[in-house]
């Protein structure tokens, strides 16, 4: 499997607790800690990671 490159929000600062994205496979969203790089990650199709977006109230987002 290829290797997921993860990127954190741009809302983010060093200290604050955040999630990591991966989008770098077509056909998979990888989600992690920030704070736990090495444990597990939760994989979404892209089409559930957008429904994810869209149910957000309106002004939040996932970068």
């Amino acid at each position: 499997m290829p290797m997921f490159e993860y990127r954190k929000s741009s809302y983010s600062n060093e200290k604050a607790e955040c999630v990591e994205i991966a989008t770098n496979i077509p056909t998979t969203i990888a989600v992690r800690d920030s704070k736990n790089p090495d444990g597990p990650s939760l994989r979404l199709h892209p089409t559930t990671w957008r429904a994810f977006q869209s149910s957000l109230p309106a002004g939040e987002s996932c970068r």
